[in-house]
């Protein structure tokens, strides 16, 4: 089975499942996630962009978090920028929210959309979003009413600071936000979409939190963040020691996600946000179901059975 994407092209296939009449490769199937970005942390990382993923049902795109690089993802994804107008922010941290700008920006234009971009997140989202108009107000100017006389209604924004529960229903589509525990980052969120009978979870940045596992027990997906634990590498990096302690007191260990894991029972696993072959190690001491981790334009297609797909070069 063979993914295009853009130049890179996905393998690696890995199907979760009993049902051996299952075509999803070749068929529609009720939700498919792309994680566009899957690196952790405000570091620039060539490899590993900002946290951002894609979650495509009943004809919705919703974009949760817009990290660094999310719209060049999604220009490899062979995803036209002007067809995102939902966003959904975890929480304000840069790392989640630094390519907002440039889907805003190059979704209206030549990309072609011509409806405001919604943009639903923690209290401060709505004053964000006004400000992002200010700054960028010379060029949305010139172009919506000099030169290229791009719509009016593309560039515009319409943004709600949420609170718990459910925030959008469209198509048959449900987005829910739960709080989760990103130590005094208040308010923060995780999400869960429910579509087509189906259902995925993203944890957002969290330390081990109850209300997740509340809100994830029995998802299809549930695609968790995972905290380093190596606090020399963060002095390496030109953090204090207490920096680095902080930061690792606001995520999540990785043996800490395996009891996640456990609780919940997901048909599959994922990080992103982190992640790596030793975080796995370590969730293997509580965990034993499919778990992956995320690499930038990994694909997750779920049906009768979740199947995830690896992109290679």
């Amino acid at each position: 089975m063979r993914l295009t994407v853009g130049i890179l092209i996905a393998a690696a296939v890995l199907a979760y499942g009993q049902d051996k009449d299952f075509k999803s490769s070749s068929t529609t199937v009720p939700m498919k996630i792309t994680i566009l970005g899957s690196g952790g942390g405000p570091r620039p990382n060539p490899i590993r962009y900002g946290i951002s993923i894609l979650v495509e049902a009943e004809g919705e795109k919703l974009l949760f978090d817009c990290g660094r690089g999310a719209v060049i993802r999604l220009a490899q994804a062979g995803i036209r920028e002007g067809e995102v107008d939902k966003v959904f922010l975890t929480h304000l941290h840069s790392d989640h929210i630094l390519s907002i700008p440039d889907l805003l920006l190059t979704g209206w234009g030549e990309q072609g959309r011509n409806t405001p971009l919604r943009v639903w997140g923690p209290t401060g989202t709505k004053s964000m979003m006004n400000n992002l108009l200010k700054a960028f107000e010379f060029d949305i100017h010139i172009r919506r009413d000099v030169d290229e006389k791009f719509s009016k209604e593309g560039v515009a924004v319409a943004a709600t600071d949420i609170q718990e529960g459910t925030i959008y229903q469209n198509r048959g589509v449900k987005v829910t936000a739960f709080l989760v525990d990103h130590g005094p980052v208040k308010p923060a969120f995780g999400y869960r979409v429910d579509a087509g009978g189906h259902s995925v979870v993203m944890s957002g940045d969290t330390r081990f939190s109850e209300n997740l596992i509340k809100h994830a027990s029995g998802v299809d997906v549930l695609i968790h963040e995972v905290g380093g634990r190596d606090i020399n590498g963060f002095l390496a990096s030109g953090l204090t020691r207490e920096q680095a302690e902080s930061i690792i007191d606001h995520h999540t260990s990785p043996e800490q996600t395996g009891m996640v894991f456990e609780r919940t029972k997901p048909r599959l696993a994922v990080y992103a946000h982190g992640g790596n072959a030793e975080a796995v190690a370590e969730a293997r001491k509580t965990y034993t179901g499919p778990l992956e981790v995320a690499d930038d334009l990994s694909t997750i297609l779920v049906g009768d059975r979740v199947e995830f797909m690896h992109r290679v070069q």
